[in-house]
């Protein structure tokens, strides 16, 4: 009994290890590696909540505290919500003091399935703007403003109350008798017509905090605004807290505080906020419900009442899984990095180009370490930079030489069979002879099952030749084999094309309408029909003259391929 009960725990440990994506490694390592992530984290919220600044995005922080905590799983050990770090102040800066009520955190969401659990079963549902600045306790006592304190911890935080005076956007008097009055809210950039989803954070969150930092006031604490998105122990229904804020001097939450009823509506506030024009930052949306309990319940941990769900980053992080090396028809050596999947804007990113081998050297980057990703020109995922490398940095293996070019690989000898498959997929590409039905994996399989040893040798292929590569079925191996039948009607230019002719030189190549005529032109007449250098001339000239194009060339000519047999037409232009 004792024994199943122990395959049963290893069963449930492996299942558990399995559904986090564990990484590979000895427990000593994934101690050490997590003990290092750890400490850095607690680094970055200490510069966050102590010194009003991150050192890395939000959409950054996220996803590393996400590998912390599936490595803890991992590891078989507790995770849990950080809390914010309390350190004691540093010489010179303001004095620590406890908030009446606590900050509480907000959940996350991750997408709309968790925002439809969520709101699953709860009635009186509000959202607003999670406005990107600084969070704040403005604390009243018989309507005058006795203290302004930053979130610090959620328990504790700096006392900014000096700095009050000079944010005309914080009411020093308010219309109320109470004996305290405690409001919590974000202290943020004015903006004028701030378009998220074009402009981007633009620093605001840590403007704010700079301001709110310096030692001296500043004019910069003038274009602060505040928007209160709180208050413990005010009125029960959230119509009348917005009423009453509004009465108080705090207009902005009654305008930016929209009731919903479905998920649909928040997506819907969610997009109207990310595209059209607010006199804020932000970041994404709040969604409450309108009853929260009572102040001395609160707790600086994640509240149970309100949940945000962010706007789709600008950019991710996400963990190195491989790194291949791929060369071109054309010989160019290119580093591909492929990534675990990760979602950007409307694309799925699993892999990013990284550029020539030097470049691949200067990022020194491996499997383990961590990235974030952003979207360039036209959509284009790229490698922004290494945000968290693991500490034991295993040797990798060994990168191809840089010894490529367009003269090199027409057969799929060693170190050549990535550039051959690049040049067959050419050949059977849009630019070249257009195959339908024979791409990348179907060359692959049948140039490792050597059916295909130069570049002509597929006119010979047959249904029962090609079945006999992995992965080809009998159906697939006739439509192929009819489209092959096609290519000799193919234009001289496509054939052109197809075996690699310099493009530069390719439509006046082809006005000739066949090879051999295209021999004979000399340097000369290179250099004045087509308007080109000497260079460029000697690589025409040496493509013409290379012995696997000319024994290629050959070979077509016996195929009776028209553009390649040897009759002159002289029809030169």
């Amino acid at each position: 009994m004792r024994q199943i009960v122990k395959v049963v725990l290893m069963l449930l440990v492996f299942s558990s290890c399995q559904a986090a994506d564990c990484p590979d490694w000895p427990q000593s390592r994934l101690s050490s590696e997590t003990t290092v992530l750890t400490t850095q984290l607690v680094q970055w919220d200490r510069d966050y909540h102590q010194k009003g600044f991150s050192p890395v995005d939000d959409a950054i922080y996220d996803g590393l505290r996400l590998k912390e905590k599936n490595w803890l799983q991992c590891a078989s050990q507790s995770t849990s919500e950080p809390n914010p770090p309390r350190d004691t102040p540093s010489s010179g800066s303001e004095p620590l003091i406890k908030h009446p009520i606590a900050h509480t955190g907000l959940k996350k969401l991750v997408d709309e399935k968790a925002l439809k659990h969520w709101m699953s079963g709860r009635k009186d549902l509000w959202i607003q703007p999670k406005i990107d600045g600084v969070a704040v306790s403005l604390v009243y006592r018989q309507g005058k403003l006795v203290s302004l304190l930053s979130r610090g911890d959620g328990i504790i935080g700096q006392d900014w109350t000096s700095k009050a005076a000079f944010i005309p956007a914080i009411p020093s008097i308010i219309n109320d008798s109470r004996e305290q009055l405690v409001l919590q809210g974000e202290l943020y950039l004015m903006m004028t017509g701030h378009q998220q989803n074009i402009s981007g954070g633009m620093n605001a969150r840590s403007k704010v905090a700079g301001s709110m930092m310096r030692h001296t006031a500043s004019p910069g604490l003038r274009q602060l605004g505040v928007f209160i998105w709180s208050w413990p122990d005010g009125p029960e229904r959230m119509e009348e807290r917005m009423e009453s804020l509004a009465r108080l001097g705090f207009p902005q939450t009654k305008a930016f505080t929209q009731r919903i009823r479905m998920p649909e509506d928040v997506s819907a506030w969610r997009e109207t906020w990310f595209s059209q024009p607010l006199p804020f930052v932000t970041d994404g949306v709040v969604i409450r419900q309108g009853q929260e309990p009572a102040g001395r319940y609160w707790r600086n941990n994640t509240a149970s009442w309100a949940v945000a769900w962010k706007y789709p980053p600008q950019k991710q992080s996400t963990e190195v899984k491989r790194i291949d090396v791929v060369v071109g028809r054309s010989g160019k050596v290119t580093a591909i990095v492929h990534l675990k999947d990760v979602q950007l804007d409307d694309k799925r990113v699993n892999k990013v180009s990284v550029g020539s081998l030097a470049k691949l050297e200067e990022w020194d980057i491996i499997p383990g370490d961590q990235v974030s990703i952003v979207l360039a020109g036209q959509g284009i995922p790229k490698l922004e930079k290494v945000i968290w490398r693991v500490q034991e940095r295993a040797a990798q293996k060994a990168l191809p030489h840089n010894d490529y070019s367009a003269l090199t690989c027409f057969l799929p000898t060693a170190g050549c069979q990535q550039q051959f498959l690049s040049r067959l997929i050419w050949l059977s590409g849009p630019e070249g002879l257009k195959i339908q039905g024979l791409g990348g994996a179907t060359w692959t399989s049948l140039v490792e099952a050597k059916r295909i040893n130069h570049l002509g040798e597929w006119l010979h292929l047959t249904p029962e030749l090609m079945i006999l590569a992995p992965g080809i079925s009998i159906k697939q191996a006739q439509k192929i084999y009819a489209q092959l039948q096609l290519t000799k009607q193919k234009t001289f230019r496509q054939w052109l094309s197809a075996i690699g002719f310099p493009s530069f030189a390719l439509k006046t190549a082809a006005a000739y309408q066949n090879w051999y005529d295209v021999a004979q032109i000399t340097a000369a007449e290179w250099r004045h029909s087509v308007g080109i250098g000497e260079k460029r001339v000697a690589d025409i000239l040496a493509f013409i003259n290379h012995p696997q194009i000319q024994s290629l060339v050959e070979f077509l000519n016996r195929e009776n391929v028209p553009a390649f047999r040897r009759v002159s037409t002289a029809t030169q232009k």
